[in-house]
């Protein structure tokens, strides 16, 4: 597909800015309509816990805030020097050329470019993934004309069936993506497992991992594939600052691959020109402020943990997560389940699959755990 110059760079400013609606035809999670309820306040009372987007509540960390307002001081400029800095800051900590770095607001504007690219790339293809999983990839191509093949995740233990992805990859496969670890499941994939799984797949066709929650979980480096991403092959990895750095607001996010992969990317969406100079300058301070990364991770463990507790003492079982959330089987209709816990003043969110609803918790600060703990008896 041709883009003349002007198409081209309203594509790319329409991306920079986060319109993806007026780009693609798809919208944010935060704008869709489905799950808007999640994100409007209650009709009486106050919102008491907003646990209903995965967001981080002990971020931007001190030192980001700091520079934030001094970055503010120089927004006539371009970011474009600083760019190179966090682009070059992130190659060095995982042991990549600059090259291998793309830079966007937000890893969702990636999955998107990387969604345009890989269907106009091949028309007519096919993208697999787990199902459930997250699907902003995959929703943006299906506008644009591409098949989505979804392979449910395993019985049981709601993993991805990496054998049978594998056994749906055909000439018409332009993509596979995974998403580790797994949202709204929150289950994290076997590490030697999943690089295997690269190692094969990669050789016949590109994959794309999305990596936004692999702060939280017991060791990130074992649990990446960015080694496989040294090693040359056609390997994509989505990384965001939404989440453990919790900069959800900012909006800040980038992709490791191959140069040339992501060049053709780029085409769509990413690079400095659509990152300010408050969000690069907040990302330069915090990417390693390693006492605020163990704080938040502390923090979000403290919640974890209590929610655990709260959901085995009103008799729920749930997934065990390595991630900011839970999710856990309910025992009413998941649009009446959210409706009651939004009339105690507490946001989550709703899934169906495998015959059983679900609901997805957030980790919040402790008072906000309390406020679902509290929510929730009255709920049951």
């Amino acid at each position: 597909m041709q883009l003349n110059r002007r198409d081209w760079l309203r594509a790319g400013l329409l991306s920079g800015l986060g319109l993806a609606t007026a780009q693609t035809g798809y919208c944010e999670p935060w704008l869709d309509e489905a799950a808007a309820p999640a994100f409007v306040p209650p009709k009486t009372g106050a919102l008491k816990a907003r646990l209903s987007a995965n967001e981080n509540p002990y971020g931007p960390s001190p030192k980001a805030l700091k520079v934030i307002n001094e970055a503010a001081q120089e927004g006539y400029l371009y970011p474009f020097q600083y760019a190179s800095q966090l682009r070059k800051m992130i190659a060095e900590q995982e042991g990549v050329s600059e090259e291998q770095i793309l830079l966007a607001p937000g890893s969702g504007s990636l999955l998107i470019a990387a969604a345009m690219h890989y269907t106009y790339a091949k028309p007519g293809g096919s993208i697999i993934s787990a199902d459930p999983t997250y699907e902003q990839l995959m929703r943006a191509a299906v506008q644009h004309g591409a098949k989505w093949e979804k392979v449910p995740l395993t019985a049981g233990g709601y993993d991805h069936n990496l054998a049978e992805m594998e056994k749906r990859i055909s000439d018409n496969t332009s993509l596979v993506y995974v998403n580790n670890p797994n949202n709204p499941t929150g289950v994290t994939i076997d590490p030697v497992a999943l690089r295997a799984f690269v190692d094969r797949v990669s050789a016949k066709k590109p994959v794309f991992v999305d990596e936004a929650y692999i702060h939280y979980t017991s060791d990130p480096a074992k649990f990446s594939v960015i080694e496989n991403i040294k090693k040359g092959q056609n390997v994509l990895v989505a990384r965001t600052f939404s989440k453990i750095y919790g900069m959800a607001g900012l909006r800040l996010g980038y992709l490791v691959g191959q140069p040339d992969t992501l060049m053709a990317i780029s085409k769509w969406g990413g690079g400095p020109g659509g990152l300010t100079m408050t969000t690069i300058r907040a990302g330069l301070a915090c990417y390693k402020d390693e006492e605020f990364i163990k704080y938040s991770l502390s923090k979000g463990l403290e919640a974890r943990e209590y929610l655990y507790e709260t959901l085995k003492n009103n008799g729920y079982t749930y997934l065990p997560s390595g991630t900011n959330f839970v999710l856990f089987p309910i025992r009413m209709k998941g649009d009446d389940f959210i409706g009651k816990m939004m009339e105690q003043g507490v946001s989550v969110r709703q899934w169906k699959f495998d015959g059983q609803y679900w609901c997805r918790v957030s980790l919040g600060t402790m008072p906000q755990m309390q406020a679902f703990a509290d929510a929730l008896k009255v709920v049951s």
